[in-house]
């Protein structure tokens, strides 16, 4: 059984930087916990920007630059980098939301299941999980609710409830 973990943007600028929350803080621990519990293949995703965000369409709708690279706040949140780190883990940049280059990686490995957690429910880890849905549907893809955070409460559960009407599995 080939099981992955993909860990989408446990990154500073979302936890307590320029985009964090008090939700994502409490997420931390079971993320870890995840992590060093998990022995299939582990993925992070990096939420990547140039210092121009601001300038892009993206940085339009959400005008707070974060995650410009090799500053403090791209960087994975150091626990949760240390908890993955012993597993030899592939790290996926990406400039948007969701990464096909990550669901097209995914879908060459043949896995029997690909659990998703991180940030944030409701942008990312949605558009990542519909995404890998996208080219591997016969596969079931598991988000773990207690391991990832919205925008919003909320938005958080909003998210949570599309991902089960498209078919993916959702721990709580």
């Amino acid at each position: 059984m080939k099981e992955a973990l993909v860990v989408i943007d446990m990154q500073n600028d979302f936890i307590d930087g320029s985009l964090g929350t008090a939700e994502a803080q409490k997420i931390v621990s079971k993320v870890i916990s995840k992590i060093k519990a998990f022995s299939g293949d582990l993925y992070y995703t990096r939420d990547t920007h140039t210092q121009a965000y601001l300038d892009t369409l993206e940085g339009k709708h959400l005008p707070v630059v974060h995650c410009v690279k090799n500053t403090f706040g791209w960087e994975i949140q150091k626990e949760v980098w240390e908890a993955g780190s012993n597993k030899n883990p592939t790290v996926i940049d990406k400039a948007t939301f969701g990464s096909t280059e990550l669901a097209q990686l995914l879908s060459q490995k043949q896995y029997t299941c690909i659990t998703l957690i991180g940030l944030c429910t409701d942008i990312c880890v949605i558009s990542n999980a519909l995404n890998i849905k996208s080219f591997l549907w016969e596969t079931p893809i598991v988000v773990d609710a207690s391991c990832c955070a919205g925008v919003t409460p909320e938005s958080h559960t909003q998210a949570l409830n599309a991902m089960k009407m498209c078919q993916i599995e959702v721990l709580n």
